[in-house]
């Protein structure tokens, strides 16, 4: 038996919905990158990497907020100028993605679950713009059903809009849905909506571990998630 069949007594879940930052694919590179060209173009210091990595995960307006406060809480940062600050940032990371990365596993486990025919949804904060090109510029694009982003409801992760949309569009309850993330947003917004949570270890939590969100479940490799004894079925 695998571990996500353990989590659902002995069955598999009719469906999975997952993050796409930091739980699919580390594009904290290219996030950074752009981050970094709208700083310069600011006349500002740019953040780097390190900074940016604790920074993501509530949405590109938050990051741009983020990193012209230079720290998580940024709430003296003048809207007229994240308005401003926005478009340039919009416009750089539209440029390209050759930094992002799939993380390891994440092709196998989506190939286990699409043929045992679990249907598979990505819910990101991301804008939706970005998802579809991104998927298919890393070879992620046909696995799912729904694509939700961060401006295709008014409501964003932690808030479980997203996650109660997509369950109430495939027909499935929570009780046969999982949500797979990185972040406490992700756990919030999965708990918000009474759907298990499976986070992993590797992505962005602003420095912070996960585990202390209390998943139903945290792994390092989201092959250990559909693997049994003798390995991936």
């Amino acid at each position: 038996m695998t571990r996500l069949e353990q989590l659902f007594e002995g069955q598999l879940p009719r469906l999975v919905m997952f993050d796409l930052d930091g739980t699919l694919m580390d594009s904290v590179p290219d996030l950074a990158a752009a981050v970094d060209k709208m700083l310069v173009q600011l006349g500002r210091e740019p953040a780097g990497v390190a900074q940016v990595r604790n920074w993501v995960g509530n949405g590109s307006r938050v990051l741009v907020r983020r990193a012209l406060a230079g720290q998580l809480e940024h709430e003296c940062v003048d809207d007229g100028q994240a308005d401003e600050a926005l478009v340039l940032f919009m416009q750089a990371y539209a440029g390209g993605h050759e930094l992002t990365t799939v993380y390891p596993g994440v092709t196998e486990c989506l190939d286990w679950l699409r043929e045992r025919d679990v249907k598979l949804a990505i819910i990101t904060n991301k804008p939706a713009q970005f998802i579809e090109p991104l998927l298919e510029e890393k070879g992620l694009c046909g696995y799912f059903q729904w694509l939700v982003g961060g401006d295709t409801l008014p409501q964003q992760k932690p808030d479980p809009a997203a996650l109660l949309w997509v369950m109430d569009r495939a027909g499935v309850s929570a009780q046969q849905s999982l949500f797979v993330g990185d972040s406490r947003n992700d756990v919030r917004a999965a708990k918000a909506a009474a759907v298990p949570c499976v986070a992993l270890s590797y992505g962005y939590n602003h420095g912070e571990p996960i585990a202390s969100e209390r998943p139903a479940l945290v792994l390092d490799d989201l092959r250990e998630l559909v693997a049994s004894a003798s390995g991936l079925r």
